[in-house]
């Protein structure tokens, strides 16, 4: 085996870069949004343990609905990824190039093996500009055939070294083989498959025996003629070495994935659940499908799943007659590689293992798998198939006939193989172009047609998408998805009449319950969504509660362990005022899945309705142990903790908020209940602070103009309280406190009698029974020397407030002035006492207006489910409302106030009557 040398590792990474070099500019698509996405793996949060415990795509390994592919490695070089550019789409392809590149000059040291520098070139550049790896490399997800394919190569290149002097056995390579095997497989389950190429490698490379020759020793031992040669007895060695390690990470991957295999529904390998011999007819049919993609990659499609390829249900099916040459042709090559002892037969031979035996674990000949055909299955067995072509064409390149020819159409072959490459790369730009690429191949595969539907949606074209997902029930009008899709859509559009059909069709689509049969084992569980989106749909109706909630409990029915139902069965319990059973849904969930974090931060939602705020924030502290960026959890947490009224927590309160304005920059609800809890610790300045970058961010913020006010009226700042009433009492005109606030600040320090009386009228047309507006009127009239009209209005507020003396006390003043000769021109309240109250004018426990979120009501909500997305969890905003309820430590300081607002009272009334 001769070297590589620098040239040609240049000329191969430069052609790799050529190739692939717009791949760069692609986005995320189709799997990719699953395994990258979607996928809290690759997150640094996630432990480390966690990649080990999971499936390619996140989920446990453990749970039925998981894929069971076992690709540990694989995810780790994409949580790599994530550290370095989060997710940059572009680092994530660059690796894939570079990786490609990599495989292909491993790949040419393999072909050394077996073919001349020339040939071995030549198949080395076939391999990386073929077309049919823009799957395996400009997807993503890809990247499992390629780090498994680098493994792959090296632990047979470390095998083909086991050989000694003397036909000896070297156990290092055997040992580093074993290891390599082993790592191949956690890229990708089929790297495990080498062990295969080795075995034959052994016996008909490295040994140079021939099936005839091997049939005679066989015969002769069996009839006790002669003895196995020690040649042969070491060769039998390697193997049982080699098949013992095989058969030992078999037993383990069966382990990890506890003996069951996925669930695939008949839409995903619709052959695999067909009567025989359709079944047969077609698996073998789809063999010279796949062999047809490598001999003419033209067109290319990234979903073959469901109707692209029609069932062959009849030995007549003209079809079969393309599985009869295929079989005809593969047997011819098998017959010459296995009968004869010359170069060309052995390389042929391990052409064909290479195409063979890597492609067993997606042929469906020992268990079913998810798809009919998938073009990135197809990156080790096209190894294969370049050696096939460049050795075939070296036998004719060697006849001076047809030297010059063979050049040419080798060239024309490389070159329109890469101009294929490069444009097919650009297909996978957006899922929008990857779809409407495979709708120019094939048409009658429904799920193609929703996933354009899929991607116009998350464009927010709904009235494009409605048409494609319509036009997915039309070609597969038993697609449970596709009617799930139109339902989703139509309520997006408002129409919620033919949203409710849709999905009433989709339901009526689902099996019936049979007795003691598992329901997973007759349909994708994603398929039970419909049970989940045709709930959320009817209980917005108030009337339909209960409906909804059978709805709910038929899918748990179906499905004991479809954690998403008890979930939205718990939002729905809340809004029918049954927290005590909600709580139970919730536990029922967590059951399933206690490393949720939305579980147990909706967990603490229900204790807060059950009152029961020690056990709400515990279950928040227990969301942000496993989700320490939960911005809904730090949020309400703080929350929780400043209306607590325990000093001890605000400063653990003040941290979560300042995470969680990390997380959230925009939310002005952040900087707004930062400022109250300054505001509470007397940090007037830092209160200013987060009050005004609140109002920056939402310049109509209610709760965080009035408070700011009162801010500076609370540090003798009243005239720059002013113009922040103006801009609120702009957006909310009806703002009562923000008016006694305002004629307060008027009448007190401006001694703008008019305007503190217009602000006064206002409150009581729109509230006649306020006492505060109503006792400041009072106080107005008498400023303005109208005694009698005082004394009315303080008749008329003593009766709308019996209870409060101070309004007693004044009338008789005003009523003692009025009899009085000698009536002195003496405010009844001096500078700053307009209400009764306190120097700031305002009962304090009236004072700070807090948005409606500080009360963590806000559960996260399940979404309508896409048939292959998962639901998404949205933040929400707040309005702005008080809160309702006061604490112990806020009844007792009101309670102080008032105290000493009663002191106040009376001192004035000795002033008033001369005393």
């Amino acid at each position: 085996m001769a070297d590589i040398n620098l040239k040609e590792v240049t000329l191969i990474v430069g052609v790799v870069a050529v190739c692939y070099w717009n791949s760069l500019f692609c986005g995320f698509v189709f799997d990719d949004v699953s395994a990258i996405l979607d996928n809290k793996d690759l997150h640094p949060s996630t432990p480390l343990k966690t990649l080990f415990q999971n499936d390619f795509w996140g989920t446990p390994m453990s749970e039925e609905r998981s894929h069971k592919s076992y690709r540990p490695l694989t995810v780790l070089t994409f949580r790599l990824n994530y550290l370095f550019s989060e997710l940059t789409p572009m680092s994530y392809h660059l690796l894939n190039m570079i990786f490609h590149a990599v495989v292909s000059v491993i790949f040419l040291k393999v072909c050394r093996l077996f073919l001349n520098n020339q040939s071995s070139m030549i198949a080395s550049l076939l391999f990386a500009v073929h077309p049919i790896h823009t799957e395996a490399v400009t997807g993503v997800v890809g990247r499992a055939e390629l780090l498994s394919s680098i493994f792959f190569l090296a632990a047979f290149l470390s095998y083909t070294k086991s050989k000694g002097p003397d036909n000896s056995i070297v156990w290092t390579p055997i040992a580093l083989t074993v290891f390599l095997v082993a790592v191949a497989t956690l890229c990708k389950e089929q790297g495990i498959t080498v062990v295969g190429i080795c075995c034959v490698y052994e016996v008909f490379i490295a040994q140079g025996y021939t099936l005839p020759l091997l049939c005679t020793t066989a015969g002769q031992f069996l009839r006790g003629k002669g003895s196995i040669p020690f040649s042969m007895l070491q060769t039998l060695i390697k193997l049982i070495v080699l098949m013992f390690s095989t058969l030992l990470l078999v037993v383990i991957r069966v382990q990890v994935i506890q003996s069951q295999l996925p669930v695939f529904t008949r839409f995903d390998n619709p052959a695999a659940v067909s009567p025989t011999p359709t079944r047969q007819l077609t698996f073998n049919y789809l063999l010279p499908v796949n062999a047809w993609l490598l001999l003419n990659p033209s067109e290319l499609c990234c979903d073959w799943t469901m109707g692209t390829i029609p069932l062959i249900e009849s030995f007549l099916d003209v079809r079969n007659l393309a599985t009869f040459i295929f079989f005809c042709f593969l047997g011819a090559l098998g017959v010459f590689s296995l009968r004869y002892p010359s170069n060309s037969s052995k390389t042929v031979l391990m052409a064909l293992c290479l195409m063979a035996l890597p492609f067993i674990p997606a042929s469906n000949l020992f268990f079913p798998v998810g798809f009919v055909v998938a073009e990135r299955v197809l990156y080790v067995p096209s190894m294969g198939f370049c050696i096939l072509v460049a050795h075939g064409w070296q036998k004719i390149s060697n006849k001076s006939v047809f030297k010059k020819l063979s050049w040419v159409c080798l060239s024309l072959v490389i070159f329109t193989h890469a101009l294929k490459t490069l444009h097919r790369n650009w297909d996978w730009e957006s899922e929008y172009t990857l779809f409407m690429s495979a709708l120019k191949v094939n048409k009658n595969n429904a799920k193609l047609w929703n996933n354009v539907g899929h991607a116009l949606e998350n464009e927010k074209n709904f009235e494009r998408a409605l048409k494609y997902f319509l036009q997915a029930t039309h070609v597969q009008p038993d697609d449970i998805g596709a009617h799930m899709n139109v339902g989703r859509t139509y309520k997006n559009l408002n129409r919620t009449k033919e949203a409710e059909e849709s999905y009433m069709t989709a339901k009526s689509l689902m099996p019936q319950i049979i007795p003691g049969k598992k329901y997973a084992a007759r349909i994708a569980p994603n398929h039970l969504n419909v049970y989940i989106n045709l709930a959320n749909l009817i209980r917005a109706n108030e009337s339909r509660l209960e409906e909804a909630d059978q709805l709910y409990r038929q899918a748990i029915s179906m499905r004991p362990d479809f954690k998403q139902a008890y979930i939205s069965r718990g939002e729905l319990l809340l809004k029918m005022n049954k927290p005590a059973k909600a709580k139970e849904a919730y536990l029922k969930a967590l059951e399933l899945d206690r490393n949720n974090a939305d579980l147990w931060y909706n967990l603490a939602i229900v204790h807060i309705e059950l009152k029961e705020p020690n056990d709400a924030l515990k279950n928040f502290n227990h969301a942000l142990e496993l989700n320490p960026k939960h911005k809904l959890a730090l949020f309400n947490s703080a929350i929780l903790m400043q209306e607590s009224g325990e000093v001890r927590l605000r400063p653990e309160a003040r941290k979560r908020l300042l995470s969680y304005i990390n997380e959230e920059p925009q939310d002005a609800n952040g900087y707004f209940n930062l400022g109250m809890l300054a505001m509470d610790d007397k940090k007037d300045s830092e209160a200013e602070m987060w009050m005004k970058k609140a109002i920056k961010l939402q310049a109509d913020f209610r709760s965080a103009l009035f408070n700011l006010a009162l801010l500076y009226s609370q540090t003798a700042k009243e005239l720059m309280a002013l113009p922040v009433l103006e801009e609120l009492l702009k957006y909310y005109p009806d703002h009562i406190k923000g008016l006694i606030l305002k004629g307060d600040i008027l009448m007190n320090q401006k001694k703008d009698i008019r305007g503190a009386k217009k602000c006064f009228e206002k409150i009581l047309e729109m509230d006649p029974s306020n006492v505060q507006g109503k006792h400041n009127l009072c106080v107005v009239y008498f400023e303005e020397k109208d005694l009698l009209k005082a004394e009315r209005c303080l008749v008329e507020t003593l009766a709308l407030a019996p209870h409060e003396e101070y309004i007693q006390r004044h009338l008789n003043i005003v009523r003692d002035k009025i009899s009085s000769s000698s009536f002195v021109e003496q405010p009844i309240f001096p500078a700053g006492k307009t209400s009764g109250v306190e120097g700031d004018k305002i009962p304090t426990e009236n004072v700070k207006e807090i948005k409606s979120e500080p009360r963590p009501t806000q559960i996260i909500k399940t979404n309508d489910n896409k048939s292959q997305s998962k639901a998404s969890k949205q933040l929400g905003k707040n309005t702005d409302k008080e809160i309702p309820h006061k604490t112990t430590k806020e009844i007792k300081e009101i309670e102080k106030k008032r105290v000493a607002a009663l002191k106040r009272l009376e001192e004035i009334e000795r002033i008033l009557n001369g005393e």
